[in-house]
């Protein structure tokens, strides 16, 4: 696969629980792999994205009973990988019941070259875009 082909993508949508985190894992770092991504990058983005996608699960729709979907779509673009997580919950916002110790998006800034969180408003929820580059890209 040629990396610089930006029409190369995915595009998955999975309902938000719990057992849809592994799934949209294993598409993105499968996708990821295809495009060129080393060992080290895969483990990174993997773990990036059970991040992301944890935080959907756990905090977009916090115990009201009411699920939505989570979507995930990848692409390259010039030497890069680029992952959108978005979800139609609740959006960005404080919580005192909040589980965790709030390390997901630290990490993953950590291990991304850029992160990007943005409120979908008009709609609801939020988007996290993360972007890796990949080496010798």
């Amino acid at each position: 696969m040629n990396v610089l082909e930006p029409s190369y993508e995915i595009n998955e949508s999975r309902p938000a629980v719990p057992r849809s985190i592994a799934s949209l894992r294993r598409a993105v770092v499968a996708f990821a792999a295809e495009a060129g991504a080393d060992d080290l990058q895969q483990e990174n983005i993997g773990l990036a994205m059970s991040e992301a996608v944890s935080n959907c699960v756990i905090h977009a729709y916090p115990g009201d009973g009411v699920r939505g979907d989570i979507s995930v779509k990848a692409w390259t673009d010039g030497g890069r990988i680029v992952v959108m997580v978005s979800d139609e919950g609740r959006g960005m916002a404080p919580r005192s019941d909040s589980p965790g110790l709030g390390l997901g998006l630290p990490m993953i800034a950590r291990v991304s070259e850029r992160l990007e969180i943005e409120d979908r408003s008009p709609c609801p929820g939020a988007r996290l875009r993360m972007t890796f580059r990949l080496r010798g890209g």
